[in-house]
């Protein structure tokens, strides 16, 4: 029913393609107007606007490392580095 679309993005010129199944999701959500944007240029003009993220040190309760992480610690509860929350996350 749908078919690729070529656009070009009104912020940088470039073309991008309006795949089939981006139309129909589009279609499905009931949005009338086709995208203007590249992908790239989407992204950017979301991240313009979101506040940079604030990050904490804290030390890992697993294996004592320094963890940095984008919530400020409580006492309460332990907090993990990245490996050893991903160790966690797969068990």
């Amino acid at each position: 029913m749908y078919e690729d679309k070529i656009l070009v993005c009104k912020d940088c010129g470039n073309e991008f393609t309006f795949s089939a199944g981006e139309q129909a999701f589009y279609a499905e959500r009931g949005f009338q107007n086709e995208p203007q944007r590249c992908k790239s240029c989407r992204d950017a003009r979301k991240n313009a606007t979101r506040a940079p993220r604030q990050y904490f040190t804290a030390t890992c309760a697993s294996c004592g490392k320094e963890a940095r992480v984008p919530f400020e610690p409580r006492s309460d509860k332990p907090v993990y580095c990245s490996e050893c929350f991903a160790q966690r996350s797969a068990r």
